[in-house]
């Protein structure tokens, strides 16, 4: 019977009615991490803020992009990765009127992964692509300096400067395997740490296809993204994470590298058992760890004002599921 309520594809949610059985106590503290954290007031931009417009999966459709600062695009531009259809996805991002853009790979942009493009037809690998005012990154960082408007001076004194705010971004397209290894492009056996220290310290934003594990993912039973990207996060702790890859994970989370986040992390890392969770006191002390350290840090951001050191987590998969159709909103952040 539960054979029934799981969908095959481990790329579609399973229903709520397959984890309150099979997982029960992990679905409590998952709820109530994502409560607390919700409940918490988000961190104020700088002055003057960057706005960042964050897309991802568009696979090879378009659709329409709100105006912004940056654009970023977290991968799988295409469904068939042949140098045609990206160049497609390229002219349609050259011709939005952001000042600076930033594409990834993802998975399915084969003709990107020397390993996988042999795979494709020599027809849709042979040629170059254009990348016309689209910096693209693969394992490398670049420094943008962002000329924003001036503040409003009296008329009384003459205009003030423009400004201009720096900003790094490091962008990796390698995720934990999903497909097949000769057409799925930049993936790594699951569980293979592709990750530690690759991420520079001084890193402002971060672009990957792959989520870090639990967070915007689909965290239960036991999460798409990867544990190793999770702790590179941890350890660098940018000002914004932008992925994909998980088109049900879409929208945004600010992550508070904190007790609550960690005793989340540890209690998703347990496996249920045979007795669904109830009977193991590690998973229940993390249970009353997320509560407690939560509404600790609720009273802290709340009362006192305080907040200490966060990433705002962005899945900006515009795929609907796996409908074929663009849906999901696009995702914008002010930093």
């Amino acid at each position: 019977m539960l054979l029934l309520l799981q969908s095959p594809d481990p790329f579609e949610p399973p229903s709520f009615l397959y984890l309150t059985i099979t997982c029960p106590i992990k679905l409590l503290l998952q709820r109530a991490y994502r409560l607390l954290t919700y409940l918490r007031t988000a961190p104020a931009p700088l002055d003057p803020s960057i706005r960042i417009v964050c897309i991802s999966d568009t696979h090879s459709l378009t659709s329409d992009v709100p105006p912004g600062d940056v654009l970023i695009h977290a991968g799988d531009l295409t469904n068939n990765g042949s140098i045609a259809s990206i160049q497609e996805q390229l002219n349609w991002l050259s011709s939005l009127p952001h000042t600076h853009k930033i594409a990834i790979a993802g998975n399915h942009d084969t003709f990107l992964d020397p390993r996988t493009r042999p795979s494709l037809l020599e027809s849709d690998r042979t040629g170059y692509l254009d990348w016309k005012d689209v910096r693209y990154l693969q394992h490398s960082t670049i420094t943008l300096s962002i000329s924003l408007p001036p503040p409003p001076s009296p008329s009384s004194q003459p205009p003030s400067p423009s400004r201009t705010r720096h900003v790094r971004i490091y962008g990796a397209p390698q995720i934990p395997a999903c497909g097949p290894s000769s057409t799925s492009a930049f993936q790594y056996p699951r569980g293979l740490d592709a990750w530690s220290e690759t991420v520079p310290e001084d890193t402002s934003i971060l672009v990957t296809h792959t989520p870090p594990k639990y967070h915007l993912d689909l965290p239960l039973p036991s999460g798409m993204g990867c544990e190793h990207l999770l702790a590179e996060v941890k350890r660098v702790k940018p000002a914004l994470h932008v992925f994909g890859h998980i088109h049900w994970g879409a929208g945004q989370h600010i992550c508070w590298w904190d007790g609550c986040q960690e005793a989340y992390e540890r209690g998703m890392q347990r496996k249920p058992g045979w007795s669904r969770g109830f009977l193991d006191w590690r998973l229940w002390r993390e249970v009353v760890r997320v509560v407690v350290y939560g509404l600790k840090g609720l009273v802290w951001d709340k009362v006192w004002g305080g907040q200490g050191r966060n990433t705002r987590l962005v899945n900006a998969a515009q795929m609907v599921g796996n409908s074929g159709k663009l849906g999901n909103p696009v995702q914008i952040v002010e930093i």
